[in-house]
């Protein structure tokens, strides 16, 4: 019974005994009796005076006024509510029938430059039902049979209410299809459930690229408590979500979350007394996400991670563990990250449809190798010989080192006294080296010169550190990715403050840390694309770009791009003295084709000149630390590649084949030297 009809009913039924009010009134009111004795003839017992009579004759008619406002005004709030008002109270009893619910939209695409799919979209089925269903134990249980379910994780699917109350619940997804035939055919004995097309992420190349895209999964209570404690300044223009959810959490996944997530669809139903759906009304269709271009070249991609898995097979043959790497190729004309890998990978789809307790507590163990870790970002390591240029350029820059000035490696190097003397990578000695063949060579003689000559400048003592930052160490990058690591340039004050408990001697920077930051060892921490960066500096004379892995946003119609990233400038690192660049460079280059007659072999089949350097960092307790940083062409660069491996031994040996490989692909010309065919090692 609708609200309207039951205000008429309760209207009539006070106009009834009112008027039954009236009528027992009129008949008692005390003005005329009847003379039973002597006839029916009426008589008057007053006659028309001011007499008791009289005023009941007054109230009778100011009752009878009172009453017919009161008929008036119930007639006409019956009338505004019937002819004026029936629309509003129209909607309320709709309102209190109905509910809107929202459907999930399916997630914008994931390409690389070329418009080849790295994250996909694939069709699923899903066996929904309504939460009422769980009061049919018959029906759960046999649906639970069905689907091959313990019917407690049935009967929890469709209490859970993290869908919305009034939304279809998803029990099972990713159904066979046999399965999805026979509820379908059998509709009968599964009243309430249905069968629901979703979206899920599919990967067409597995785990490649896997911490470029990262992962989604569903939103989570953190996350809902940080959005409900934005304003409304905040809020505006962003994605307001609802329990359920999926959303980017790590990688691209996350960072453009804005561009990849769509706009939820609605769907109105009908709800009983109890707030359960009866029946489906109209319906508003979801819209996809937009599709994302990035600068990945799946070709590279595939050689960034080819090359570390031959890094580390190399390394694990020669006796070194080689349990992890990172490589990042760089266009360091825009900052265009084409290629990104760190070793282990993960499937990005063990997180589709909610990820394993169990497979989450493996991945994130302690003592394991950390798989979901982007390394090029967030794996902190010491520079090793890779920072050699730029201590180069440090020295020339405050000319603290000339490039005019020479040192005498003999392979035991005292220039700090006996009691401080320092071993040269190669303890036979490299005679005497200046600057530029101290690149070359990677002497470290030549370096511990330089460092201890800067802390003993009084002007600058730490003009080391100061060419480091400006060449970016020592602050993140900006990459479009969250969970970059900042690294450490060590200085005077940082070691001050670090190593608080230390007596105040002990936490003085001395010559010893200007030595060992000179040669990348010591307290310093890089990166390897802060690495990369920097020797897109070096190639670029002095100017590097912000990375990034944005290429374009794709119209939600699919015609062109709604957003093209526009390439900026992360720094320029000026030089007074310009031929430090041209020491650093021509070093470069030397090293690849005059260091060591292995590694030219690599490089030689090349169709363009390389620079390059390697590096072996020290951890006390591990393995060496491999790396290996080239750009190309040497006369005209375009391209930057930074590797490492972890504990895989000298740089030569694990490093060299990840860049190798990687500038194979580049210029289609892959290396057909065993990458073990190699005597000589370099640091």
């Amino acid at each position: 019974m609708d609200a309207q009809l039951i205000v008429i009913i309760a209207g009539g039924l006070l106009v009834a005994a009112i008027i039954g009010s009236l009528v027992f009134l009129h008949g008692h009111n005390g003005r005329f009796t009847f003379d039973t004795k002597t006839g029916t003839r009426p008589r008057a017992l007053e006659g028309e005076g001011n007499t008791t009579a009289v005023s009941s004759k007054g109230r009778f008619k100011l009752l009878t006024a009172g009453v017919g406002a009161v008929f008036a005004a119930i007639f006409a709030k019956l009338w505004s509510m019937q002819m004026v008002s029936s629309d509003y109270y129209d909607k309320l009893a709709e309102q209190n029938q109905t509910r809107t619910v929202t459907t999930p939209a399916p997630r914008g695409r994931i390409l690389d430059r070329n418009g080849v799919a790295i994250v996909d979209n694939r069709p699923a089925l899903a066996v929904v039902a309504y939460r009422d269903l769980a009061e049919d134990t018959v029906t759960v249980r046999h649906l639970a049979n069905v689907l091959g379910m313990p019917y407690v994780a049935v009967l929890r699917k469709i209490q859970d209410n993290t869908e919305g109350a009034q939304s279809p619940h998803t029990i099972a997804t990713d159904v066979r299809r046999s399965t999805v035939a026979y509820i379908q055919e059998h509709q009968e004995q599964f009243p309430g459930v249905s069968i629901a097309e979703r979206t899920e992420r599919a990967y067409p190349y597995g785990s490649l690229a896997c911490h470029v895209v990262g992962y989604t999964g569903t939103v989570t209570q953190e996350q809902l408590k940080a959005q409900e404690e934005l304003d409304e300044d905040q809020k505006a223009g962003t994605i307001t979500y609802q329990s359920g959810d999926v959303v980017g959490q790590a990688g691209v996944e996350y960072y453009y979350e804005s561009l990849l997530q769509g706009i939820r669809g609605e769907q109105t139903v009908k709800v009983n007394a109890g707030g359960n759906v009866t029946a489906q009304a109209g319906a508003v269709p979801a819209e996809p996400g937009s599709d994302i271009r990035l600068t990945i070249d799946i070709k590279i991609q595939q050689a960034c991670e080819e090359g570390l898995r031959l890094g580390m097979e190399t390394a694990q043959r020669v006796g070194d563990p080689g349990n992890a790497a990172a490589c990042v190729c760089i266009d360091c004309t825009n900052g265009e990250i084409l290629g990104m890998a760190s070793a282990p990978a993960f499937e990005p789809s063990a997180f589709v449809g909610g990820i394993s307790s169990d497979l989450w507590n493996e991945l994130n163990k302690e003592d394991g190798d950390h798989p979901l870790i982007n390394r090029v970002i967030a794996g902190s390591y010491p520079s090793a010989s890779t920072i050699k240029p730029l201590s180069a350029m440090a020295g020339i820059e405050y000319g603290v080192y000339t490039a005019d000035m020479t040192s005498n490696c003999a392979g035991w190097w005292t220039g700090l006294g006996e009691a401080n003397g320092k071993w040269c990578w190669l303890h036979a000695g490299h005679g005497t080296r200046d600057l530029e063949t101290g690149i070359r060579d990677s002497c470290d003689a030549v370096f511990y010169d330089l460092g201890k000559n800067f802390y003993y400048d009084k002007e600058n003592p730490e003009g080391l550190q100061e060419m480091f930052r400006r060449f970016g160490l020592g602050s993140t990058t900006g990459v479009d990715l969250i969970g970059e690591a900042e690294g450490r340039v060590p200085d005077a004050a940082w070691k001050e403050s670090y190593f608080k408990d230390w007596s105040s001697d002990e936490r003085a920077w001395n010559a010893g840390d200007s030595t060992n930051i000179a040669i990348g060892q010591g307290d310093i921490l890089v990166t390897p694309i802060q690495m990369a960066l920097a020797y897109c500096g070096i190639a670029m004379n002095g100017v590097e770009w912000r990375p990034h892995l944005l290429l374009s946003a794709v119209s939600r119609d699919g015609e062109g791009d709604a957003y093209e990233f526009a390439p900026e400038k992360r720094l320029t690192a000026e030089l007074k003295h310009k031929d430090a660049l041209t020491v650093a460079q021509n070093g470069l280059h030397r090293m690849i084709y005059e260091e060591s007659s292995s590694v030219a072999r690599q490089f030689q089949s090349l169709p363009v000149q390389v620079a390059g350097k390697t590096g072996t960092g020290e951890k006390t307790g591990e393995s060496l630390y491999g790396w290996f940083i080239t750009y190309a062409p040497f006369e005209d660069p375009k391209y930057v590649i930074a590797s490492i491996v972890e504990q895989g031994g000298f740089g030569s040996v694990c490093a060299l084949p990840v860049v190798r490989t990687v500038l194979g692909a580049i210029y289609d010309c892959p290396s057909e030297i065993d990458f073990l065919d190699t005597t000589d090692q370099s640091r």
